[in-house]
């Protein structure tokens, strides 16, 4: 039921953003400065046909190849296109073929509007990568804006994922969670499902699912509670509570299952566009620019080992360890404000 709902619904119920139910499907974040400035470079029919809950735009991407699953309409992968520039490259792969349309009737507009063409489209379920003809580690980072929710086997979308990423690449991506697992009555809800709802994932799910496919620490960066405005619908779902949240998943070697102390620490030299004062990590990572952070060994290597490495000095190593960091549990990660990541205490 899922791929045909999902089809059915994109393709064909909803016409536009405005026909949405729920906030599910839509971004609250105030966009950057250099994300408004590329939004205004998109063509108006991909903006009005757009459907994310999150901002996909990582840092550091001038020059990369970017995998974009379940890319609609087009516009976070014509918003990518812009920040990775001519020498990088965008790959959208969308299963609905009524948003293949719009985002490829736009091709050449954008290539005028850039000065360059670095996007392509395919037509594929995100669940059976495989079956594309894309290359096993040929991706520095791989985006996803609110449709993994919408597909049967997640886990089969984070193996794929894992295995077309380099090593020290990134999964970058914004989905909705639930406080607990939906029962398969709701699933298979049409609207629910059409709406990010019913497929959402609990979140505990998520985390084991990532670890098992490689994806050892998963990284929270924002979240924020989801509204049901639709009276209807938020009766089906009476005593859940669901919320949009963005990860960052790293393929690593060497990354732990906890949060372990070597006594290392990191100092950022305030050099990634952008972000001259201060660079977020995840909600727990605020480092700013000439001050010596402690860190785990696990944000060690993501920074180490990935191309956030020239932006950062680094100090410590392997060779001591302290047990691990406090505050590293099992209670749900949402709803926290990282006010007291400054002083890197915990992970």
């Amino acid at each position: 039921m899922n791929l045909e709902n999902s089809q059915r619904y994109y393709g064909q119920v909803l016409q536009g953003s405005t026909d949405l139910k729920t906030d599910a499907c839509c971004t609250a974040e105030a966009p950057p400065p250099h994300i408004r400035q590329a939004l205004a470079n998109v063509h108006d029919e991909v903006t009005s046909r757009y459907y994310g809950c999150g901002l996909v735009a990582p840092e550091a991407l001038q020059g990369l190849s970017i995998l974009d699953l379940g890319s609609g309409s087009g516009q976070d992968a014509y918003v990518l296109a812009q920040l990775v520039g001519p020498k990088g490259r965008v790959v959208g792969v969308d299963a609905t073929p009524e948003q293949l349309a719009v985002a490829n009737a736009h091709k050449d507009w954008h290539a005028e509007r850039f000065g360059y063409a670095n996007v392509e489209f395919l037509e594929g379920d995100i669940e059976k990568l495989d079956e594309l003809d894309l290359e096993p580690g040929s991706f520095d980072v791989i985006v996803s804006n609110c449709v993994i929710n919408l597909v049967a086997d997640k886990a089969a979308v984070f193996r794929q994922a894992h295995r077309l990423l380099r090593a020290g690449g990134e999964m970058y991506f914004s989905d909705v969670y639930a406080d607990r697992r939906i029962p398969q009555a709701l699933q298979e809800d049409p609207v629910l499902h059409g709406e990010c709802i019913s497929g959402a994932l609990y979140w505990g799910d998520f985390d084991r699912l990532a670890k098992e496919c490689g994806f050892t620490d998963p990284r929270l960066v924002h979240d924020r509670p989801l509204e049901i405005g639709d009276p209807q619908q938020l009766a089906k779902v009476e005593g859940y509570s669901f919320t949009s949240a963005t990860y960052r998943l790293f393929k690593l070697e060497g990354l732990e299952p906890q949060c372990e102390d070597y006594g290392q620490a990191v100092r950022y030299r305030g050099t990634l566009p952008g972000e001259a004062n201060a660079f977020a990590l995840d909600n727990h990572h605020l480092m700013d620019k000439g001050r010596m952070f402690p860190v785990c060994g696990n944000t060690y290597l993501m920074l180490k080992e990935t191309r956030f490495a020239e932006h950062f000095d680094f100090f410590g190593d392997f060779s001591q360890h302290f047990g691990i960091f406090p505050g590293c549990g099992v209670v749900s990660p949402y709803g926290e404000d990282g006010t007291e990541a400054a002083s890197g205490a915990c992970c």
